[in-house]
């Protein structure tokens, strides 16, 4: 990045009156602050674009011509690479080549890339005097973002307006879907078909829909530790690998993880769970539930909240190995007839009961029944992982309306580990289960949907970006139950868990969850 020496008029602070370099222009956020504040003093106005501009065309050219005679300065900033929402292969071009694409700019004065996910990062650094959006943003109610408010609090907040102008619109998502090869040749003709179809209003108009339900979550609730540590090497004693310890973060996960998914898309949501008396963390849980979620939190005596350790190389961000902390009884006495309790006197209120079994002792048989009588429309995940491999299959449910597990859940559940998976999906888990939507998930290989009497279709997956896979099963079960509840058909929801999944995958543990505005524009970048 450039010093911030250079003045906002494009020249040089002192010595000859040359022009600048484009690289020369592209500033840090504390180098764009500090010009913005040498410009004021001077009584020049600020004017401030932020975007993605990737795939700079002459509807940008045209918003940034519009916003230069706004005022006597004008700063553009991008969203960096880590930040962009807009399917795979997105951005086309890194966050350095956009910056210096806008620096080429003769309007603009100065660049600056944003490494933070939102545009009030920069406002409250620049403060401009003038901020500048397009005019798709003018109407706030149909901001797919959901940012605009804010920003324009923002910027009013420091005494500066947001103006939108009023040029030639284009779509920069709309050109490279038509003109650039982003994707594998199979996903591009399976999105080809999804556009052809108009599938991005009818999708969108569903995602519209979820806002009207209230939903019960039930399952474990778990936090998750990620210990970051660096591999020293063979211990010189013993046969072990010595670790130099970093620091670490605490997520709560599990049931909570999943109603917060949830939450950013439906009405309210209810969660039914139980934490331990000892090393409990309900403060972390409360602190992390969205404003929508209501938690009906029982307690265990004498046992943790079930706390999964991961230790992981902080370079490479690989998970090395994990601890597991926890008491995976199944409940009894008052507890487990509190529990079972709520669940036949409350569950019929909402529209959907959404579980989520990481057989960790909260679900036994009795509550399965209680559930599948209560319940008005029953969705269910039941994981398999280390510690209840082959004992927590998703058979142990009779009777859902929908179940969500991975490939290998499905083959344990069928007992084949080698028969072809459509034939698992669309033959054996139906014979076995009493439900009429299936979905398994396979990776990079997108998932399978089965409907009864409408049969199996395979979905492609939206990514092969991945930095963390824990969750994402979560998040996809999470966003899609509400959605099979309200009857949207089942390909398309395949879709939308695919890019709930796709979005899920490049946050680091439960940093943050699925949001609605990323996970619309996620869709409007791919099938625009």
């Amino acid at each position: 990045m450039a010093d911030p020496d250079l003045s906002p008029s494009g020249q040089q602070a002192s010595g000859p009156m040359a022009p600048l370099s484009v690289r020369s222009k592209i500033h840090s956020l504390d180098g764009l602050a500090a010009l913005a504040r040498r410009a004021q003093q001077d009584g020049k106005t600020v004017a401030l674009c932020h975007g993605v501009f990737d795939l700079l065309h002459l509807g940008h050219v045209r918003h940034i011509e519009a916003a230069r005679k706004e005022a006597d300065v004008l700063f553009v900033t991008l969203t960096c690479d880590e930040h962009v929402n807009k399917g795979p292969g997105r951005p086309v071009f890194t966050e350095q080549l956009r910056a210096e694409m806008l620096a080429a700019l003769a309007y603009v004065d100065a660049v600056g890339i944003n490494y933070a996910p939102s545009a009030e990062t920069v406002i409250h650094a620049v403060r401009p005097d003038v901020y500048i959006k397009g005019s798709d943003y003018a109407d706030a109610d149909q901001d797919v973002t959901g940012k605009i408010r804010s920003e324009r609090d923002a910027v009013e907040s420091h005494g500066g307006r947001l103006v939108f102008t009023d040029e030639v619109t284009f779509s920069s998502s709309t050109l490279i879907n038509k003109y650039l090869n982003v994707y594998d040749p199979s996903l591009q003709h399976y999105l080809e078909t999804l556009r052809d179809e108009g599938t991005l209003e009818t999708l969108l108009g569903h995602v519209e829909r979820l806002q009207e339900l209230r939903v019960l979550f039930v399952g474990d609730a778990i936090i998750d530790e990620y210990d970051y540590v660096t591999p020293m090497g063979k211990a010189a004693k013993e046969n072990i690998i010595a670790s130099l310890f970093h620091g670490k973060e605490l997520f709560a996960g599990g049931i909570i993880a999943a109603a917060n998914h949830a939450a950013s898309v439906v009405k309210s949501v209810d969660v039914l769970t139980c934490v331990g008396s000892a090393d409990s963390h309900e403060a972390l849980i409360r602190q992390t539930v969205r404003d929508n979620v209501t938690l009906h939190l029982l307690q265990r005596d004498n046992a943790p909240t079930t706390r999964k350790v991961r230790y992981i190389d902080a370079y490479s961000m690989r998970k090395l190995f994990e601890v597991y902390h926890m008491d995976d009884s199944y409940l009894h006495g008052e507890l487990k007839q509190t529990f079972d309790t709520f669940i036949a006197e409350h569950a019929a209120e909402y529209d959907l009961v959404v579980v989520c079994d990481f057989g960790h002792g909260l679900i036994d048989g009795k509550s399965i029944d209680l559930l599948e009588k209560h319940a008005r429309f029953l969705a269910v995940n039941a994981q398999s992982n280390a510690a209840n491999i082959g004992f927590n299959m998703i058979t142990k449910y009779p009777k859902a309306d929908y179940i969500a597990i991975d490939a290998n859940e499905a083959r344990l559940a069928a007992h084949d580990k080698v028969s072809d998976m459509s034939e698992v999906v669309g033959e054996m888990l139906p014979r076995r289960i009493d439900c009429p939507n299936i979905i398994v998930t396979q990776g990079k290989h997108g998932c399978l949907v089965y409907q009864r009497d409408q049969g199996l279709h395979r979905i492609p997956a939206l990514t092969s970006t991945i930095v963390d896979t824990v969750g994402a099963g979560d998040a996809f079960f999470a966003i899609t139950a509400p959605a099979v509840a309200l009857g949207v058909p089942m390909k398309l929801v395949g879709f939308l868990g695919n890019a709930a999944g796709a979005i899920k995958v490049g946050i680091v543990g439960h940093r943050t969850s699925v949001e609605k505005a990323p996970l619309v524009k996620f869709l409007t970048a791919l099938l625009k």
